[in-house]
């Protein structure tokens, strides 16, 4: 197996929003591309990350496998990545991940692959009324306005608008975003579309927004969020969020 990143940006920053929320995951390197479905230890929020072989500039596998690493001992290292390095990833014959960053140095380093004992996640069958595509920026700014208010936000979403409200015991925010040229709203309902998500996880979550320029929410009625963040030809970076119950 040899993989070869020349803009290796992508991956370090998506290993650095994965990595806020799951600590150990297990990649399948396919013919297609890096694929990645983990849960964090909460079993919160799923996170499905795919790096397609477009991506790379040398994309070599004799067979398909899978591969288990500690994504903080990942993280690390990507961090050391500079501008104009090209990166390459491969197994070594005993048994781990070696990074070999290229630039003006040649610097390798090599990380243990792992076992994991949970059962192979699989992304579960969820049907949205509500899609709205938005900018990463409209979507950031929104949250970011919600969290001096509360730790909870609630989405809802009528034909023309959607909204974005944070209330706390005095204080308030309700962020409107009407349907525009940035902003793209579909309901298939005429009535209000509303469910209540953890601040917590959106603010890790909407750090894909610097690696996609847009983001597509999909949600429901007191049911999961889900997030999509992709680069064409590139990357799908996506997140399913559990909804907070109304009385917690």
């Amino acid at each position: 197996m040899k993989l070869v990143l020349a803009d290796p940006t992508i991956l370090k920053d998506s290993i650095s929003v994965i990595s806020d929320l799951v600590n150990e995951a297990s990649f399948k390197i396919t013919r297609d591309g890096l694929e990645m479905i983990a849960m964090d230890p909460a079993n919160v929020a799923m996170v499905i990350f795919k790096l397609l072989s477009s991506s790379f500039t040398e994309y070599d596998i004799e067979n398909e496998r899978e591969i288990a690493i500690n994504l903080a001992n990942f993280r690390q290292i990507l961090k050391r990545v500079n501008a104009n390095d090209i990166l390459t990833l491969d197994i070594t014959e005993d048994n781990k991940l070696h990074i070999k960053l290229k630039g003006r140095n040649t610097r390798t380093f090599s990380i243990p692959l792992i076992e994991l004992e949970e059962k192979e996640q699989r992304i579960p069958n969820l049907t949205f009324p509500v899609n709205i595509s938005t900018t990463s920026n409209i979507l950031t700014n929104a949250i970011a306005d919600a969290d001096i208010i509360a730790e909870s936000v609630t989405f809802s979403a009528e034909p023309d608008t959607f909204a974005i409200a944070a209330e706390g015991n005095l204080s308030k925010a309700n962020i409107e975003i009407k349907n525009g040229d940035e902003t793209k709203i579909q309901t298939e309902n005429q009535e209000k579309t509303k469910s209540k998500y953890s601040i917590e996880y959106l603010k890790k979550m909407i750090n894909a927004g610097k690696l996609a320029d847009n983001v597509q929410i999909f949600f429901s009625k007191d049911y999961p969020l889900k997030l999509e963040y992709k680069v064409m030809d590139k990357l799908l970076l996506s997140f399913i969020l559990a909804p907070r119950v109304e009385n917690d």
